[in-house]
């Protein structure tokens, strides 16, 4: 008997070309709702991979993502998320997709097979012992994955896992592995639904309590975030009328001389 992984399992639903689109969408938001409770039975290895990446962030390391696909595109859009939110250098986390940057677009076939590519693409960057790599898998399996994290461990890098099937293969060549197992797709082998979620879930956490540890957050403040627009230069703006108690002119006009939340309000504070 041929031992279907679960991220592959048939699904619950059938005949969907003749249920309404209501129907549809009532039942993925049904196995939606699995998802944060499929995530809170692994919260404790949630943290511990937090607290591993940021151990080596605090020491100036840097987090790198590899994946292929809905996997590879979720860590690239974690990654490209930060330096905005959280106002640190664009290298400081890192989202790496089997096929290159094209396949953010479109996908590149075969990409995600090949057991050598994800180490290739890791030395372009001259990684180190200082860094830390996630490998983002549903299926536990990708080759890219794999090999690129087998490779971190032979050369003393600190790894960690994101996968959705449980005693999964990423799962053995990684220190610190989370497996969220979500059940079947709604569509059957779809993992670019639950599988996708859960992973985008966990890796909101990653990064956001590695941020707040590392100090880009005062209070429940973005006070590090870019004022790239409009919004944000008037959230800014009444982050700053909070924390002092001036008007919103003074606010910011302090923001505008200062260049960030922070420093406008550390200004502010020298000054009185």
């Amino acid at each position: 008997m041929i031992d279907i992984r679960t991220t592959e399992q048939e699904s619950k639903y059938n005949n969907l070309e003749n249920l309404s689109f209501s129907e549809i969408v009532l039942g993925m938001n049904a196995e939606d709702l699995t998802v944060p409770k499929a995530i809170q039975m692994k919260i404790e290895a949630i943290a511990e991979l937090a607290e591993a990446i940021y151990k080596k962030m605090s020491l100036g390391g840097r987090l790198f993502y590899i994946g292929s696909g809905t996997s590879g595109r979720l860590g690239v859009i974690d990654a490209s998320e930060c330096p905005p939110t959280f106002g640190v250098a664009f290298d400081r986390v890192i989202g790496i997709i089997a096929g290159g940057d094209s396949a953010i677009r479109k996908a590149v076939e075969f990409a995600e097979d090949d057991t050598q590519q994800a180490w290739i693409d890791l030395q372009k960057f001259e990684i180190t012992t200082f860094d830390f790599v996630v490998g983002i898998t549903a299926s536990g399996s990708t080759p890219y994955v794999i090999g690129g994290l087998k490779m971190c461990q032979e050369n003393g890098i600190k790894t960690g896992s994101i996968s959705c099937n449980a005693n999964s293969s990423c799962s053995v060549v990684a220190d610190f592995p989370v497996e969220i197992v979500v059940g079947p797709e709604y569509i059957t082998g779809s993992t670019r639904l639950k599988a996708g979620t859960a992973q985008k879930l966990v890796l909101n956490m990653l990064t956001t309590s590695v941020m707040i540890k590392l100090g880009h957050i005062k209070g429940n403040k973005m006070v590090d975030m870019q004022l790239s627009n409009h919004k944000l230069i008037e959230r800014g703006t009444r982050f700053i009328m909070e924390a002092t108690g001036i008007p919103s002119e003074k606010a910011n006009a302090l923001l505008k001389e200062a260049g960030s939340v922070r420093k406008a309000i550390e200004l502010y504070n020298a000054q009185h």
